[in-house]
C-alpha cells in the first residue's frame, strides 16, 4: 500500500549529495517517487536528474529549479542543503535561509493543490520566539538579494548565522504556511537534533563535545541521516495532509525535555555565556 503517496511523484531535493538529503532521496526512490536533486557535489543515486548548483549563488538556484520545472509539475520540494557555523555568516545565511527560501519559492510556481515543502531547521533554532522582531524583518526584507543585503547591516543578530538561520527557517514557514495553504500548498520544517552526518565534525569543532552531547538528552545518542529523512518524508507524504505551518522536533525528546524541566542545559547555557 503506497500510503505515503509518493508513487509516481515528481519531488525536488537539495543537498543530496551525503547526510539527511542524501537519506532523504534514498528513501524517496525507494517509495517509487521520480526524484530530482540539486547540490554543489554529484549525487551517485539513480536520481531522474541533477542539477549541479551552489545554494549561494541565486542564479544558478533559479536555472537548476527552473531546468526541473521545465520537465512537469513540481509535487514536493525537500531543502536539506545546509552549511556549519564554522562557514562564514553570510555564505550560512545564503544556504540555510536565503537559498532555502528561494528554492521553495521558485518551485511552488510548478506546484498545483497538494504541494508540498518540507525544510530543514534544526533544535539550534529554538530561540526564534525570543527573536521575532529581527526575524520578521528579514522575512519582510524580501527576495534573496535583498535577504543578504539585510543580513550584512545586521551582523549583530546573525551573529554566527548558524542559529539565526534556522530561527529564521522556522519564522519564515509559520508565516509563509498561513498564505500557501490557500493555493493547497503545505509548509513545514523539521527540528533535527545532532545527527551522525559529515558535518559533525564542524558542529564539534565549533560549539564543543561538551554541548553538542548535552544537546542529545534524553536519548544520549545521535540520530541517523536515515530518521531525519522519515521525518522530512513523512511531513510532505498524503499521510500529513492536513500538517501545516509546524516546526516539528525530530530529537529523541530533546525539546520535550526541555519544556519539562528534565533536560540539563547547565552546560549549553555556560557555553553561550
Amino acid at each position: 500500500m503506497d500510503v505515503l503517496g509518493y508513487a509516481n511523484k515528481r519531488v525536488l531535493v537539495t543537498g543530496c549529495f551525503s547526510g539527511m538529503g542524501y537519506a532523504t532521496a534514498k528513501l524517496l526512490l525507494d517509495l517509487g517517487a521520480e526524484v530530482h536533486g540539486l547540490d554543489y557535489k554529484a549525487c551517485e543515486l539513480p536520481l531522474a536528474s541533477f542539477q549541479l548548483c551552489d545554494m549561494r549563488v541565486c542564479e544558478q538556484i533559479d536555472t537548476a529549479v527552473d531546468t526541473v520545472g521545465a520537465g512537469g509539475r513540481i509535487d514536493a520540494v525537500f531543502s536539506c542543503a545546509g552549511l556549519p557555523q564554522t562557514a562564514p555568516a553570510i555564505d550560512v545565511m545564503r544556504v540555510n535561509y536565503a537559498g532555502t527560501r528561494r528554492v521553495a519559492e521558485r518551485a511552488m510556481a510548478y506546484m498545483s493543490e497538494g504541494g508540498a515543502v518540507a525544510s530543514i531547521s534544526s533544535t539550534g533554532g529554538l530561540g526564534w520566539s525570543q527573536n521575532m522582531p529581527k526575524l520578521m524583518e528579514l522575512i519582510a526584507a524580501g527576495d534573496y538579494s535583498q535577504s543578504i543585503s539585510w543580513c550584512e547591516q545586521n551582523l549583530d543578530s546573525v551573529k554566527e548565522g548558524y542559529s539565526f538561520s534556522k530561527e529564521a527557517i522556522i519564522a519564515w514557514t509559520m508565516l509563509t504556511a498561513s498564505h500557501s495553504i490557500k493555493n493547497g500548498i503545505r509548509i513545514n520544517c523539521t527540528l533535527p537534533s545532532p545527527t551522525q552526518t559529515p558535518m559533525m565534525k564542524d558542529f564539534l569543532e565549533a560549539s564543543g563535545k561538551d554541548v553538542i552531547d548535552a544537546a542529545t538528552q534524553p536519548s544520549g545518542r545521535y540520530s541517523t541521516p536515515e530518521q531525519q529523512a522519515q521525518g522530512l518524508v513523512y511531513l510532505n507524504s498524503d499521510l500529513a495532509s492536513f500538517v501545516n505551518g509546524v516546526f516539528l522536533p525530530v530529537d529523541g525528546g530533546f525539546i520535550g525535555g526541555v519544556m519539562t524541566g528534565q533536560v540539563d542545559l547547565s552546560v549549553m547555557m555556560q557555553r553561550k555565556a
